[in-house]
């Protein structure tokens, strides 16, 4: 068994500095009020009451006989302004990092820019910084909240756009808004305000638990930074969060292989040195663990135990059960759940009856401490190896270049030699049913090289890039974060480790899809399809079980010179069948409508008879073209250009000229149209002599 301690866990520079600061000023023998809790650790808080410090919350709650310190978190400009008023004496131990986000947001809030704060809208350190904002402002905990003031603010685009982050937000997820939003506005400056200490802590958390069976996370519950780095460790192997050592599972530890230790900013080196020590004395102990563990089990109360529970209450990290105990039974959240972005509301509700497993049982604090996620783990390991195929069922496993583990099915089968013997009469084997595998469903938790990691219940599933999607060399990053369903390849019981096939799913379902396509397809049958790709001749729609084909002569009633002039790849098109071979499966798509035809429209719209105007857009020797429709153009012949003699067209009428002309014949056989100018002059030539013979009389 190994231990490995974070080098960067404990105090950061800005909190460090806070606690410093009330430090010397109790040590001068000086009154002290901290607006708010000074960090979020209530060791150190509990240690500085007994010594006199006092929790103000707000300005108004502190008196003129001691000093007021403001935490590393900082505060609002207003609440400056009310100190100022109050006229109290006052230490700032707003961390560096945290007031510069103040000074960034105060300049652009003056010079009119909206302000978008990537944090939590209820934490001290982001009340703050809106505080700062004489304008605008909006805060937004994730990816999902940016895409809904996306969608509801197109205002946005239209103004300045200041980008900040909390100091302790999730640098990964920083990342992925920071590229959305550089990508949807352009007048964005994005300030990076994550603090170094915070992104170098949480680059640490993810090595350890990479290499790691089990994290213990230090830090108070309701620290922002500590809360973060169980989520990061959480999605690599168990993560336990403590305050103390009190909170230490023997249970745990004794299972574990590798251990790694991080702590948020708010844990002192005495606490994390307290963890370590009492870490190491369970560890040295261990000489008759697995007898200690039977005779723990004959116990009505101990460690391993299952048991049922009714939810009888819920906080925000844990829920409380009645195990019908004298104790209270606490399952904390990371207990509750693997699944980081699920909060403890999202799980249970107040009557719901659970099964758990009992973890440690503290008499003094009068608690059982006990965990759904450990049994839902054990349980699902337990399904998983039920449902691997036996060693004659599987597929050949092979090293791909590509892929870390990766498995194939081949055709053919090795024989081992064997040297030649005696016939040997023997009953013929009876065939054995080949069981349909089970299929499961989890979240894919993890990118990693060469495939990704899917939970299932807590179980980490290994699938290979080859058996992650349709099709290989598909990009991977689609697929994290989403629930999929899998087969089991193989399984190492010993390792406690599993393989498994997302591809063997899709292409089962897509096969099913296939077959009753070619079924149930006939011409004429009208499909929602996407463009998947573009050739010079045509454009591949996919249909959800088919793709088809688009001529570029079906993609338009006009003349296209590439199908890219009409649709993109990515589009959601409508297409209907045109013509389908069932025996060579192949079938060719229509896209463009018959009422969009401009003959059609021309029939409709334009009987011979009708006048119009329209544009000349070509002067041959023989007359003038007009657009009268797009698609469609009709001639005027030079003998219909005028009442006159026309000697060339461009006597009369140029490339660009509007002119009034009536339609005098439709070949739709033919796809011509011939138009007359001075069949308009010469019917309003009566007209006009009519019109000066009355003048003359008059």
């Amino acid at each position: 068994m190994a231990v490995f301690l974070a080098k960067t866990a404990g105090f950061c520079f800005g909190v460090n500095r806070a606690v410093e600061m009330v430090d010397d000023l109790l040590n001068s023998g000086k009154k002290v009020y901290t607006l708010g809790p000074i960090i979020h650790n209530t060791t150190v808080v509990s240690d500085f009451e007994k010594r006199g410090a006092v929790i103000a919350d707000s300005p108004a709650d502190a008196k003129k006989d001691g000093v007021l310190v403001i935490r590393s978190h900082g505060v609002a400009q207003s609440v400056y302004r009310e100190i100022e008023e109050l006229s109290l004496e006052c230490c700032d131990a707003t961390c560096p990092f945290v007031a510069k986000i103040h000074s960034v947001v105060s300049k652009a809030s003056a010079e009119g820019s909206i302000v978008l704060i990537a944090g939590d809208p209820v934490h001290p350190e982001v009340l703050g910084i809106s505080g700062h904002c004489s304008g605008t402002c909006f805060v937004f905990r994730n990816e999902n909240e940016l895409d809904d003031l996306i969608k509801n603010h197109p205002e946005f685009s239209e103004k300045m756009l200041t980008v900040v982050a909390q100091t302790t937000f999730n640098s990964e997820l920083w990342k992925n808004c920071s590229e959305k939003i550089k990508k949807v506005y352009t007048n964005a400056t994005i300030f990076d305000t994550i603090c170094n200490a915070t992104l170098q802590r949480q680059k640490e958390a993810v090595e350890l638990s990479l290499k790691c069976d089990l994290m213990y996370v230090i830090g108070g519950r309701h620290s922002s930074n500590t809360q973060k780095l169980w989520q990061i460790c959480s999605g690599n192997c168990r993560t336990i969060l403590i305050e103390s050592a009190a909170e230490l599972d023997p249970a745990a530890i004794r299972a574990a292989n590798n251990i790694g230790i991080t702590a948020g900013a708010s844990t002192p080196a005495g606490i994390i040195k307290e963890v370590l020590s009492s870490m190491t004395e369970i560890i040295n102990s261990d000489e008759n663990f697995e007898a200690m563990l039977e005779e723990s089990f004959r116990t009505s109360n101990t460690n391993g135990k299952v048991v049922k529970g009714t939810v009888v209450s819920i906080a925000p990290n844990e829920i409380y059960v009645d195990v019908g105990r004298k104790q209270s039974g606490v399952v904390l959240l990371e207990e509750l759940t693997d699944n980081p972005n699920l909060s403890t509301e999202d799980c249970v509700k107040i009557g719901d009856e659970l099964e758990l497993m009992i973890l440690r049982t503290n008499d003094q604090e009068g608690y059982i401490y006990l965990s759904k996620r450990v049994l839902d783990s054990v349980r699902a390991w337990d399904e998983i190896k039920e449902a691997a195929p036996k060693i004659s069922d599987r597929p050949r496993r092979r090293r791909d270049e590509d892929d870390e583990d990766v498995f194939h099915a081949d055709d053919e089968q090795s024989e081992e030699k064997t040297e030649e013997a005696a016939p040997v009469e023997e009953a013929p084997a009876q065939p054995e049913e080949k069981k349909e595998p089970v299929i499961f469903e989890g979240v894919v938790v993890e990118v990693i090289k060469g495939g990704v990691i899917v939970s299932y219940k807590g179980v980490k599933v290994f699938v290979p890039a080859s058996q992650a999607t349709a099709t290989r060399n598909e990009p991977l990053e689609g697929l994290l974060k989403k629930t999929v369903k899998f087969i089991v390849l193989e399984v190492n019981p010993s390792r406690k480790r599993a393989v498994g096939s997302i591809r063997a799913l899709l292409n089962k379902e897509r096969k099913e899809k296939e077959a009753k396509f070619w079924e149930e397809i006939s011409e004429g049958a009208v499909f929602t399809g996407i463009v998947k790709s573009l050739t010079s001749y045509g454009a591949f729609v996919d249909l959800g079980a088919v793709d088809g084909m688009v001529h570029i002569s079906e993609l338009s009633w006009n003349r296209i010179k590439h199908p890219s002039e009409v649709v993109n790849v990515g589009d959601v098109v409508e297409v209907f069948v045109k013509k389908v071979d069932k025996e060579k499966r192949k079938i060719s798509l229509g896209y463009k409508k018959t009422e969009d035809n401009p003959w059609e429209i021309m029939k409709n719209k334009y009987p011979v008879g009708t006048v119009i105007e329209a544009p000349i857009v070509g002067t041959p020797n023989f007359g003038a073209f007009v657009s009268i429709l797009p698609g469609i153009d009709g001639l005027i012949h030079i003998s219909q250009l005028s009442n006159t003699r026309v000697e060339t067209p461009t006597d009369v009428v140029n490339v660009g000229d509007v002119v009034r002309a009536v339609i005098t014949e439709v070949d739709f056989d033919r796809k011509r149209v011939s138009l007359s100018i001075r069949k308009l002059l010469e019917d309003a030539e009566p007209v006009e002599e009519e019109i000066e013979e009355g003048s003359d009389e008059e």
